[in-house]
């Protein structure tokens, strides 16, 4: 397992794993499947991607096995949140695993660089929000010392979710 900061490079497969991860973990969700289509388009596109990787309060990385991109992250290192009132705060805003690759522990490893720049940027809590239901991804935080501080919902299309605020003091 390779595990580096993405750069402007990476962005195809980025997008690409960003597509097919979600739709392995929430597809199933959703009634209409253009719903989900509209979401791609709106947040995996290949631009919106490239933007995000260019813009400076956001760190990507990327793992490769057998040299596949198989798994990516996404750190925003200045993120306050609406569930803690402290400011040193960042963002885990994405670890998404390839299905057949979950037993890999590729996941912690991704969240371990995440720890590092935190650290590196003085940040001193470090937040996300899950799924209620991704009772997996929940216990994998808990297992890291995250602990619930809220909940919030989100829709996509004609679907309507609920997700569980966690954080993690550094």
């Amino acid at each position: 397992m390779i595990i580096r900061e993405a750069t402007i490079d990476d962005t195809q497969p980025i997008a690409l794993l960003a597509r097919i991860t979600f739709d392995e973990s929430f597809g199933h969700l959703f009634r209409d499947r253009q719903d989900l289509l509209t979401y791609f388009e709106k947040t995996f596109s290949v631009q919106k991607i490239k933007n995000s990787i260019k813009n400076e309060n956001n760190v990507f990385w990327i793992a490769f096995v057998d040299d596949l991109p198989v798994a990516y992250a996404k750190l925003k290192l200045h993120s306050p949140s609406e569930f803690l009132k402290k400011k040193a705060t960042a963002q885990l805003q994405k670890i998404y695993v390839l299905k057949d690759f979950l037993s890999k522990k590729i996941g912690l490893h991704l969240q371990m660089h995440m720890l590092d720049k935190v650290e590196e940027f003085d940040k001193k809590y470090l937040w996300l929000s899950v799924l209620h239901t991704n009772e997996r991804a929940i216990n994998f935080y808990i297992k890291n010392d995250f602990k619930q501080v809220g909940k919030h919902s989100f829709s996509i299309g004609k679907e309507d979710f609920l997700f569980i605020a966690m954080a993690k003091e550094l």
